[in-house]
């Protein structure tokens, strides 16, 4: 397993690297064929809050798609405990469902799944913490080029790829992003699948034939159901 190691505006000091060295091995007790593990630290130089000055991103690139996750900190390692301790679950969680999809095991409850991890106190959200991180390093990034607005727009491009909504919100969970645009494999549509609250999600899909105030059936079912139910 490679290990690789990049800084923005910081250091990576050899105390970091055998830290890191150190816990990365558990990654295997959880994850299979994993090629590499990139971790990515970035220092805000003009940090208003030192307490979030840094951020920490691990990204387990391997068969299958890539897992990631983020955190902020006063120092690199407090924001690496965090940020591998939110690895750890989405690893643990990647492997109960192959399990299930083999038809050998039943689901592991999130409350058994977890119950190993380090409590960590933090008063914002994995959402808000991801969102939070990203502005910050991509104001950053653009600071030096433009006048600074509170408002930024960035946009960014894709390959669409074809898959069911089972798979978007596997998906979703595995970056631990709030959202995920695919193309159902369904209808053949370009949809986004988000999270609603714990266990449920939705689904919205455009649809050019509808008018503005039209809004198609709703449709529900459980995770890696076949049958559909409509609700009126």
């Amino acid at each position: 397993m490679e290990l690789n190691y990049s800084g923005r505006n910081i250091t990576i000091s050899d105390r970091f690297r055998e830290y890191v060295d150190e816990k990365i091995t558990k990654v295997d007790q959880l994850a299979t064929k994993v090629q590499r593990i990139d971790v990515k630290v970035v220092k805000e130089a003009h940090a208003r809050d030192q307490s979030t000055a840094l951020s920490v991103e691990l990204t387990v690139v391997g068969r299958g798609p890539a897992i990631r996750a983020e955190a902020r900190g006063a120092d690199k390692f407090a924001a690496f405990d965090v940020a591998f301790a939110k690895l750890l679950e989405r690893l643990r969680k990647a492997r109960d469902k192959r399990k299930v999809h083999r038809g050998s095991h039943t689901p592991v409850a999130v409350h058994q799944a977890t119950s190993s991890l380090p409590v960590v106190s933090t008063e914002k959200s994995l959402v808000e913490e991801t969102l939070a991180a990203r502005a910050a390093s991509e104001a950053e990034e653009a600071e030096a080029n433009r006048e600074y607005s509170p408002v930024v727009i960035r946009r960014k491009s894709f390959p669409a790829e074809v898959m069911s909504v089972d798979d978007a919100v596997d998906r979703m969970e595995l970056v631990g992003h709030p959202f995920y645009l695919f193309i159902d494999e369904a209808t053949g549509e370009h949809s986004v699948v988000y999270g609603r609250t714990q266990y449920q999600y939705g689904v919205i899909t455009l649809d050019a034939s509808l008018n503005a105030d039209e809004v198609s059936a709703t449709e529900t079912r459980g995770y890696r159901d076949k049958a559909m139910a409509t609700e009126g």
